[in-house]
């Protein structure tokens, strides 16, 4: 028997050789794809593994405070520089002794006047100007950072050696004596914060995300496939039964037929794998791309996916053949598939109701939230997949009742008496769909509240140096003297400078006009004091009283609109401070208004560095809102990714689909032509079968991707879903259009497989 199923698979003409083939291509790209998926969930780990040694004296590791045996202090600070909207790790170190531990990737400790460059930020310093970057990092440069501190290949990381005595008594520097070696992944808990990577919720969060949105649509993908000419072949093995052949023997030949044509699918998917691995790493899940090294698989990977299709082929050859192990007149005598029912809506209302109880009950950014939100998620997704063929249903009987149009009557009886098989060819574009409002909705709201306000955009572009001390700072520490007299002209002189603002701190005890007032016995917020000639270049807030020399502003005056709960007066009051006193004061806050042009941000920003050498790196506006706003840039690229991804998957489940559909309906088709049915009204029913369910349904994916949209928004964030933007609509209608051209390909061969020989030889 296994000689003859191998014979009837390879040696059953024109038609076996192409469904085999057809069979094949499909699970080499599911293959494929989900060897990506795994192998891209595998190098988050992995990257994420690389930024421990960044974390170094963070709040969540417990060996900060550990004394290595025979090891001298290490002087650590950890910033965050930036250039043209990148983020640069810088380290500062100083060592205390000789036995001073060093981090990965750097064969030594730089010693004061040195630094270690990551190789993608040493090209960067080679390609740009010193004045815009380099002169921040005085030196020479020592060599470069191996791969094994670097997340990504383009990683910008910068280790600069001191003297112990310039980083002692730093903000945020830290004596330690061991180098972190924990994953940021094994911090846990609502409070657990890193300053490099990701913690343990977010990961999880993440490889959920990969899992639900990747995974499902190739899980389609092969399932669409697996089912290619099943009635064909069902009517094939129920004529094998009605000349003899035994249940055993009929589920033997098709498990055979379907297991080499999943083994030839799955060999050639892992070939196809590893040719489009270093295209695969460039995805930007993280926020940076893998190593190609990094895009490896476990044995557990390998064996499973080697193993688990061939046999999930087999399995659901074995599924499929249940009416001809029964009867194989089960197959000739067709009857009317039982419809759905209602009770398909079920998963679909469990899903929304258990993101709708999330909202108010489970502590923002807990793990309780992500335990909610995937299950729920989960549910509308496979919700989606149940109502689909009910909806299909109900829309095709509204169709018929209100039609008299030929094609429309076949194509909505049709749909009418098998619903399912209607839906199961769009039901990858229709999760697509799903998944890319939700996204879209996401982020659109996010980015709205959390950005820059638009008619702001000039404020965006300004360049900070925020030296304020009432918040987080020692008391013995003391604020940075006025800005210099030199560097305000160098300042001044920068081509795209507009304006200059220095916010000085407030010897007279004035509170901050945009805070409320304290309760009673607590110390209010000073408030910051600036030049009103200087606050009036602003391109925002910068009203002044009539007259005023000086105002009272917020001493974060870049921080504008981050918090919710400030009121924002229309005038700073005024303040009575002579010229001359104004400007002896100690810095609270620089901003420079430029252009926006990246040399006129980054030469502003390394003047900045070099008049504060020992205050935090300065920053633009709007990367202090993407800064604090981190883990939606990040959910961004995700959602990128899987929007980029997700289409082009439902594009190969829906043309598989339809092909094989086609294939399947030769014979009636071709009876139906024989009786005087017009060609052109055949290729109506067949664009209106795959259309129909495909708008039907694709109405609901929308709607239930921004509901849920709005429900994660409301429960994670307290907010309200906005408009999106114009690229959603037009990625949506290219999206449908695309779908429906798919389904326009396959028309001309109506004419071929049709014809009057069809319904002679079947």
């Amino acid at each position: 028997m296994i000689r003859l199923a191998l014979r009837l698979t390879v040696a059953g003409g024109r038609e076996a050789l192409v469904r085999l083939t057809v069979i094949a291509a499909a699970v080499t790209v599911g293959v494929a794809l989900l060897l990506s998926t795994l192998a891209a969930i595998g190098a988050t780990r992995t990257q994420n593994d690389r930024n421990a040694w960044l974390n170094t004296g963070a709040e969540f590791t417990q060996s900060r405070n550990a004394r290595a045996a025979g090891a001298d202090p290490l002087w650590w600070l950890l910033r965050a520089d930036h250039y043209d909207g990148g983020l640069i790790g810088r380290v500062d170190v100083a060592a205390t002794g000789p036995n001073a531990p060093v981090p990965p990737g750097l064969p030594r400790l730089p010693g004061p006047g040195e630094y270690y460059a990551s190789p993608a930020l040493a090209e960067l310093l080679r390609a740009t100007p010193a004045g815009e970057l380099a002169d921040r990092y005085p030196g020479r440069r020592a060599g470069t950072i191996g791969r094994s501190a670097l997340p990504g290949p383009d990683s910008l990381i910068v280790v600069v050696g001191h003297r112990p005595g310039e980083l002692a008594g730093k903000e945020g520097a830290r004596r330690v004596t061991t180098i972190e070696t924990r994953s940021p992944s094994s911090c846990n808990g609502p409070n657990c914060d890193v300053a490099a990577g990701i913690n343990a919720e977010g990961m999880a969060l993440v490889l959920s995300v990969v899992a639900l949105a990747l995974i499902f649509p190739v899980l389609i993908l092969t399932g669409t496939a697996s089912r290619l000419a099943a009635a064909r072949r069902e009517q094939r093995f129920a004529a094998m039964r009605l000349v003899g052949a035994t249940p055993g023997q009929v589920s033997l030949i098709s498990t055979i037929e379907s297991a080499v044509a999943a083994v030839a699918g799955t060999a050639a998917g892992f070939a196809l794998w590893y040719a489009l691995r270093p295209l695969v790493a460039r995805a930007d899940l993280t926020g940076t791309p893998f190593f190609t090294g990094d895009m490896s698989l476990g044995v557990v990977d390998v064996l499973g996916i080697a193993v688990g299709v061939p046999v999930a082929a087999a399995i659901a050859a074995r599924v499929a053949l249940r009416r001809v192990r029964v009867s194989p007149l089960g197959v000739t005598r067709r009857t009317t598939p039982r419809p759905p029912r209602a009770w398909r809506l079920i998963p679909l209302a469990l899903g929304l109701g258990q993101l709708w109880w999330v909202i108010g009950r489970v502590p923002e950014g807990s793990s309780g939230q992500i335990l909610a939100f995937v299950p729920g998620i989960l549910l509308i997704l496979v919700g989606i997949v149940l109502a689909g063929p009910w909806l299909t249903m109900a829309g095709a009987r509204l169709l018929v009742r209100c039609t008299r149009r030929p094609a429309l009557l076949v194509a909505g009886r049709r749909l009418a008496d098998d619903p399912k098989a209607g839906f199961r060819a769009v039901s990858g574009l229709v999760l697509a769909l799903c998944v890319t409002s939700t996204a879209v909705g996401i982020i659109t709201a996010v980015v709205a509240e959390s950005g820059v306000p638009e008619d702001n955009a000039a404020f965006g572009s300004s360049v900070v140096g925020d030296y304020e001390r009432q918040f987080g700072a020692g008391p013995t520490r003391k604020p940075p003297a006025a800005l210099p007299a030199a560097t305000r002209s160098e300042l001044v002189s920068v081509p795209g400078v507009h304006s200059v603002m220095v916010v000085r701190t407030n010897p007279l005890g004035i509170p901050d006009p945009a805070e409320p007032a304290p309760p009673k016995g607590e110390r209010p917020i000073l408030a910051g004091l600036v030049a009103c000639a200087e606050l009036a270049r602003m391109p925002a807030h910068n009203d002044c009283p009539a007259g005023a020399e000086a105002a009272a502003i917020p001493p974060d005056f870049s921080r504008f609109g981050m918090q919710e709960d400030r009121a924002w007066p229309a005038v700073w009051p005024a303040v009575k401070i002579s010229p001359q006193r104004l400007g002896s004061l100690p810095v609270s806050e620089i901003m420079v208004t430029t252009d926006g042009s990246t040399a006129a941000v980054e030469r502003v920003r390394t003047l900045l560095t070099a008049a504060y050498p020992d205050e935090l790196p300065p920053y633009t506006v709007a990367e202090d809102y993407a800064q604090r706003w981190g883990d939606i840039a990040g959910y961004r690229q995700l959602a990128t990714v899987v929007i980029a991804i997700s289409f082009p998957i439902a594009g190969c489940s829906l043309a598989v689909a339809v092909a094989g559909g086609l294939n399947e309906r030769k014979r009636p088709f071709a009876l139906l032509r024989l009786s005087g049915v017009p060609l052109r009204t055949l290729r109506r029913v067949v664009l209106l079968e795959s259309a129909a369910p495909l708008l039907i349904v694709a109405a609901l994916a929308i709607g239930m991707g921004f509901l849920t949209a709005q429900l994660f928004l409301q429960a994670q964030y307290g907010y309200s879903i906005r408009p999106p933007g114009a690229g959603y609509y037009g990625l949506t209608l290219a999206g449908i259009v695309v779908s429906l051209a798919v389904i326009a390909s396959t028309l001309p061969l109506l004419r071929r497989i049709t014809g009057p020989e069809t319904a002679r030889n079947d």
